[in-house]
């Protein structure tokens, strides 16, 4: 089968991962159809990109005509079918396996054969999606990180299943957004994660335990590894729910101990406390300035 230049990119949710997609594809010269499943959200996550091109372009980072132009090539729906003429579909949903496998198998139907399906899962595994298709030779995982238009990696995942063609073009479209991309194998959690999830658990445990305090912690990684953040800063950033669910995830497939999520992190998620997008988390955002919460360890 012939391969055709990526011209058109759809975004399969606009929420933080998928807006910044959206945001990092049309300001590299792609037309890019962004599906959720409100027109309020992916408005609103218009808007966001709006903002912040406008600050780059108060900061001269780039010029008012390339911020106009990139976002005359955004557009948003509400339905599937409107991603049927895209070259590329990006899924950047809920971490659900059944969610994400009812989305390309709907289009799957939709879209032509030369479309790839691109996964921004951070922790499942791209082969569970490729077998919910007829195309299982162009299905690859794309796990960007947040926040996407300021983050360079992009980890490109092949699956066993996918054809090495698939993974050159996905290689070549990462690079063309301006990101560096590394090569992972079909592994739950990739490169990253497979790292990072043991260290930011380990930092909820050694809290928990009462080891240290919320901001010694933090310190301790910063000014002692020169870190940018702390781990407990990094977990309200990234989501507690997040990063429970990442871990649910990676210990159901690697049954190892250092996966397995701490009871103080689970209760966190099951109080709401899930990092700044909540208002409190391991610290507390209603103020001014973000102080510890108190926890009751």
């Amino acid at each position: 089968m012939s391969e055709k230049k990526i011209e058109k990119v759809g975004v399969l949710g606009a929420g933080l991962m998928g807006s910044g997609i959206v945001h990092v594809c049309a300001q590299a010269g792609y037309q890019v159809v962004a599906r959720e499943v409100e027109e309020r959200y992916w408005k609103k996550a218009f808007d966001r990109i709006g903002g912040f091109m406008q600050k780059s372009v108060e900061k001269e980072k780039m010029t008012a005509a390339d911020r106009d132009a990139a976002i005359s090539r955004m557009s948003g729906t509400t339905d599937l079918a409107d991603l049927a003429g895209c070259d590329i579909v990006i899924e950047a949903v809920v971490e659900d396996i059944e969610v994400k496998n009812e989305m390309f198998g709907e289009l799957d139907e939709l879209c032509p054969p030369h479309t790839i399906f691109a996964s921004n899962t951070s922790s499942l595994t791209i082969v569970e999606m490729a077998a919910a298709t007829s195309r299982p030779d162009r299905v690859v995982g794309l796990h960007f990180f947040n926040p996407v238009p300021i983050m360079k990696l992009v980890e490109v995942v092949k699956a066993v299943t996918t054809s090495q063609a698939t993974f050159e073009r996905v290689w070549a479209f990462a690079e063309s957004l301006g990101k560096i991309p590394i090569a992972a194998k079909d592994n739950s959690g990739f490169v990253v994660n497979l790292l990072l999830v043991p260290y930011l658990l380990g930092a909820v445990r050694a809290l928990e335990s009462g080891l240290a305090t919320t901001e010694d912690i933090d310190k301790g990684m910063v000014h002692g590894c020169a870190h940018p953040m702390g781990p407990l800063t990094l977990l309200d950033f990234v989501g507690i729910d997040t990063t429970y669910r990442i871990a649910e995830i990676m210990f159901d497939e690697y049954k190892r101990p250092e996966y397995a999520a701490p009871p103080l992190l689970r209760k966190m998620h099951l109080a709401g406390y899930h990092g700044r997008k909540s208002g409190k988390g391991f610290y507390d955002y209603s103020g001014t300035e973000p102080k510890p919460s108190d926890l009751n360890i």
